[in-house]
């Protein structure tokens, strides 16, 4: 999440046509299309995120900027060309890092939480402990762990 992805097509000469076709888990389809016997591209549906990285006249890859969990999908890219048609799919999972917090909980028990994390986090304690964590998921897919340490014996 955050960061910018590059997805590759079937680079082949003498290109026809060239379309991406993005399915997102979230919201409605997208293409971006390019048809080389005009030198025209066209884009519909699309967010600004998203577009050729290079120009498709130069090379059909998608660029894909500031990803986000709203991106996840199958992408599939479509290439004409004298020599045949070409297909290339993605399914494209976007990981998020969880925001981590130690606390103490009422008690006095150490309690780790990472929030909002994808996948959910899996967090273990370096000392013996009969902790057992708690999961709490989102719509957006991502997921809350919840742990706390509680000591087996009492002068830890």
């Amino acid at each position: 999440v955050g960061s910018s992805s590059v997805l590759s097509c079937p680079l082949k000469s003498n290109i026809t046509m060239v379309t991406w076709k993005i399915n997102p888990k979230v919201g409605g389809p997208c293409t971006l299309g390019y048809r080389a016997d005009q030198n025209k591209s066209d884009r519909t549906n699309c967010s600004d995120s998203m577009s050729w990285k290079f120009g498709p006249d130069r090379d059909a890859a998608l660029e894909i900027r500031q990803v986000g969990i709203a991106h996840e999908g199958t992408y599939t890219c479509e290439v004409v060309a004298t020599e045949g048609n070409f297909h290339q799919m993605y399914h494209l999972t976007v990981l998020v890092p969880p925001r981590l917090t130690l606390f103490c909980d009422d008690h006095g028990n150490p309690v780790c939480k990472a929030a909002a994390g994808k996948p959910a986090a899996q967090i273990s304690w370096a000392l013996e402990s009969n902790s057992t964590p708690s999961e709490e998921e989102h719509d957006n897919g991502t997921v809350t762990v919840l742990s706390k340490f509680t000591a087996y014996s009492t002068n830890v």
